[in-house]
């Protein structure tokens, strides 16, 4: 009986919070069907975990340009490093990396949906040349994660985007 009744709370939870318009993170839906994809290298991680995001929120990724209601323009994709701190004996024993990409959006009638913006992602990274590989490893780590971080955030840009009027 006490199951039933735990049941009866969590479906009743579950009605009202679908009924005042909650959705999970991620799970808008986009304002348009189609996208048409545009960057110089296809072949990135990166751009691999937009087009699978993508097809999750459920947008049909067009081989045509012509045939998309969205162009998302990946103008550069720059993974970088700069040295944060050395220690006494001048070595390097923290970097800060960074993750860049620039892009625009728009539609065949060349209105803006995002106009060109450049997304930045900075992680600081303790470094120590004693464990090279370990280091390397972590590095990578850190880059997929800022992978996976910057696709939501286009993700979430993109499903807020919508034409922006065209000046006169």
């Amino acid at each position: 009986m006490r199951s039933l009744s735990r049941l009866f709370a969590i479906l009743v939870t579950a009605m009202m919070m679908a009924g005042c318009g909650f959705h999970l993170r991620g799970q808008e839906g986009m304002p348009f069907d189609n996208l048409y994809l545009v960057t110089a290298n296809p072949n990135t991680e990166f751009i691999r975990e937009l087009r699978r995001s993508l097809q999750a929120n459920k947008v049909k990724l067009v081989s045509d340009a012509q045939q998309a209601d969205v162009i998302l323009d990946i103008i550069s994709e720059i993974p970088d490093q700069q040295i944060l701190t050395l220690d006494a004996s001048g070595r390097v024993s923290e970097f800060e990396l960074f993750y860049r990409v620039s892009l625009r959006a728009y539609d065949l009638k060349n209105q803006e949906w995002i106009p060109a913006d450049e997304f930045i992602l900075r992680r600081d990274f303790p470094y120590n040349d004693n464990n090279v590989l370990a280091m390397e490893a972590q590095e990578n780590l850190l880059y997929h994660s800022m992978h996976t971080e910057m696709v939501q955030q286009i993700v979430r840009r993109l499903s807020r985007s919508k034409p922006q009027p065209q000046p006169n």
